[in-house]
Parts: C-alpha cells; sequence; structure tokens
C-alpha cells in the first residue's frame, strides 16, 4: 500500500507564520482591532458626559450592532462584532449584580470593567502554568503542523523555545491586570474619583489591548528569527520534532 506523503517539516519560519497567523486571527486585523475598541470608548465617553449608565451601555450595544449590520452588508465575518456583543453583554451581568447588591452608579460604572480584568488575569495565570508544568501552549500549536499534537515535547531545545514564545502570550496579560487592577481597587475603595478611574480604564482597555498584542507578535518574531534551531522532522518513524543544529 502506498504511503501517504508526509506534511512539510516545520521551520522556525513555518512557526513564525503561524503564530502570527494565529494572533491575526485572534485580533481581526485593523478593522477587526477598531470593532472591538470602539463600543468600549463609546460607553467610556458616554459615561463621563451623562453618567447615565443605561445611556452608556446602550450607546455601547448600538454601536456593536452597527458593526455587526455593517459586516452582514458586506457579508463578512461578524465574529469580532460578536465578540464585541458578548463582551458588552457580560459587562452587563456584572453592573446588574452590583446593582443586586445595593452598588451606586459608580460602582456599577467600575463592574463594568471587572470581566476584562478577570479575563486577562486568568489566561495570564493558565498560561503561565502551561509553561511551569513543561507543557507550554505554543507547543500544541506546532503540534498542530506536524500532525502530532505531543511529539514536540520530546525535545528540550523545543519545549524551551515554546516556552519563551508562550511566555511572551503571557507578558501582554500580565501587564494589563497590573496595571489596571490597581486603578479598579482605587476607584472602588475611593481614593480615587470614580470618574477619573473609568476614563483611565477606559483609555488603557483600548491603549493596551491590540498595541500590547501586536508588540507581543513583533517579540515572538524576533526571537524567531533570531534562533539557531529550526524545527524538523527527525528521523525516527512517527514524525517526531527535532531541533537541527549546524545552523550558525
Amino acid at each position: 500500500m502506498t504511503q501517504p506523503p508526509s506534511q512539510a517539516p516545520p521551520t522556525t519560519d513555518t512557526v513564525e507564520a503561524l503564530v502570527r497567523r494565529q494572533l491575526s486571527e485572534a485580533l481581526g486585523g485593523r478593522r477587526g482591532m477598531v470593532e472591538a475598541a470602539v463600543p468600549t470608548l463609546t460607553f467610556t465617553v458616554v459615561w463621563l458626559l451623562t453618567r447615565r449608565l443605561e445611556l452608556a451601555l446602550g450607546a455601547s450595544i448600538g454601536v456593536a450592532v452597527l458593526e455587526l449590520a455593517a459586516r452582514l452588508v458586506q457579508k463578512q465575518t461578524v465574529k469580532f462584532c460578536v465578540n464585541a456583543l458578548v463582551g458588552i453583554a457580560i459587562g452587563w451581568v456584572f453592573v446588574h449584580l452590583a446593582a443586586s447588591r445595593g452598588g451606586s452608579a459608580d460602582d456599577q460604572a467600575l463592574a463594568y470593567f471587572v470581566p476584562g480584568l478577570l479575563y486577562n488575569a486568568g489566561y495570564a495565570v493558565v498560561m503561565g502554568l502551561t509553561c511551569i508544568t513543561g507543557w507550554p501552549l505554543v507547543g500544541f500549536m506546532i503540534g498542530s503542523v506536524t500532525g502530532d499534537p505531543t511529539s514536540w515535547h520530546t525535545d528540550r531545545q523545543v519545549v524551551r523555545l515554546c516556552s519563551r514564545l508562550t511566555w511572551l502570550l503571557v507578558l501582554p496579560c500580565a501587564v494589563r491586570a497590573l496595571v489596571q487592577g490597581p486603578i479598579w481597587l482605587a476607584g472602588h475603595s475611593g481614593s480615587v474619583s470614580a470618574d477619573t478611574a473609568v476614563a483611565a480604564l477606559g483609555v488603557l482597555k483600548i491603549a493596551m489591548g491590540w498595541p500590547l498584542q501586536l508588540a507581543a507578535l513583533a517579540a515572538m518574531s524576533w526571537l524567531l528569527g533570531r534562533n539557531h534551531t529550526p524545527l524538523q522532522h527527525g528521523g525516527r518513524a512517527g514524525g517526531q520534532v527535532s531541533p537541527a543544529r549546524g545552523q550558525g
């Protein structure tokens, strides 16, 4: 029986392309990044101008719905608009919880930003744990290219490279949580005014969103570009991933 042709061996170039594609899909390109930012910006501006929480939430939903309609008319993917609507819905749930517990309008406005803080903190912890346990997430991305999700783990150099790449994905989320978390706590405790905290969180959520992801991508590309051990299939059966030496 004729053996099916094996997949092309992954190199640092293909790994870099994979990482770039994964982040590009997650960010949605320039338009996807704008679609993610505008509802948050709308909520922040309307709240600061009117201090009417229902109006701010409604305005952010309206903007997201308009973005969704534009995508549908143009017959393009609505994934990023739906993600924005889901994010607003989750924020509304936290606002409602704050209101049900007797929170003031300021507490409710701050509650809108809690899901993002929890997401970034949780993502950083989970991704960091994959590195600490020796099974970094980027390794499974490489496994998706080779067709064997775990063979990369047999080579320490590959594991080390994947750990470094995964830590670079952890960094943006950790920075967001560490910077924005104290601001939220200060606004919640009254150390700073709620308006100041909401304005800062709204601006930082946008400023520390896709720019940090792009910075992480650039750092990953630099790391892969300077790496001297491109990933290739080994000579043993099963398509094991191993680094090729002598590349400079």
